[in-house]
């Protein structure tokens, strides 16, 4: 979807800009971001025959799919110490009137009316891979250690797995796509910073809230764009 040219005004704020993550989000991000790459490209080595014969060394390649599922939730915790982190969660955790009508209204979602730091739309891709993880860390506990409960739960834990697996993939899939769609708010996530007009543009209650100086992230404020 290409966007109209920027305003006189949006060219001035094309010349500052706001800090949206701090760098322990950015490493959250990084490292769950590899974790799942990895955990995703050894599952299709594991359950693709014909790239299974490719690459060889089926345990090892099981060994590295185990252990950085279970190292998933790891980054996930650890960046429960900083406040930036915390704060981001609770705004991903509140689903407002407006984001309904985000959800609800193509116009809304067009103008990115009454948004906050996240739309809609990242808050339930949030939520769906949180809760992806969780189902898929829980079952790949069960799978891996089979004398811990009845063969019926392993089969349903296996069967769950792998529909989730699949599932999962695709939302990293739709995430990657809308994340290259956006070069301005990928390098938000990269550097921890973005234009104010861009923020102004599409996240603009949390804009509003930056230039105030009343956001509740710490981190909040601006600077002059290099």
């Amino acid at each position: 979807m290409t966007r109209p040219e920027l305003t006189d005004s949006e060219a001035d704020g094309a010349m500052v800009e706001v800090h949206r993550f701090s760098r322990a989000e950015r490493w959250v991000h990084a490292t769950t971001g590899v974790l799942v790459a990895v955990c995703i490209v050894t599952a299709a080595i594991l359950y693709n025959g014909s790239l299974a014969v490719l690459v060889g060394n089926r345990h090892v390649v099981e060994i590295v799919h185990v252990y950085c599922g279970f190292a998933l939730p790891v980054p996930l915790l650890a960046g429960l110490a900083s406040v930036a982190y915390r704060t981001d969660l609770s705004r991903l955790n509140r689903f407002t009137r407006a984001d309904w009508q985000w959800l609800r209204s193509k116009t809304r979602r067009v103008n990115a009316t009454g948004v906050g730091k996240f739309n809609a739309g990242q808050k339930v891709n949030a939520a769906l891979s949180a809760g992806s993880i969780l189902v898929l860390f829980g079952t790949g506990i069960v799978m891996f250690f089979p004398d811990w409960t009845r063969l019926v739960w392993r089969t349903g834990a296996t069967f769950v797995h792998d529909w989730f697996a699949l599932a999962f993939g695709l939302l990293v899939v739709g995430h990657l796509f809308y994340a290259f769609n956006d070069t301005t708010a990928m390098r938000g996530m990269r550097t921890g910073w973005v234009p104010r007009w861009w923020a102004e543009r599409e996240h603009e209650v949390w804009a509003a809230e930056v230039r105030a100086g009343s956001g509740d992230d710490e981190h909040s404020g601006s600077k002059p764009a290099p």
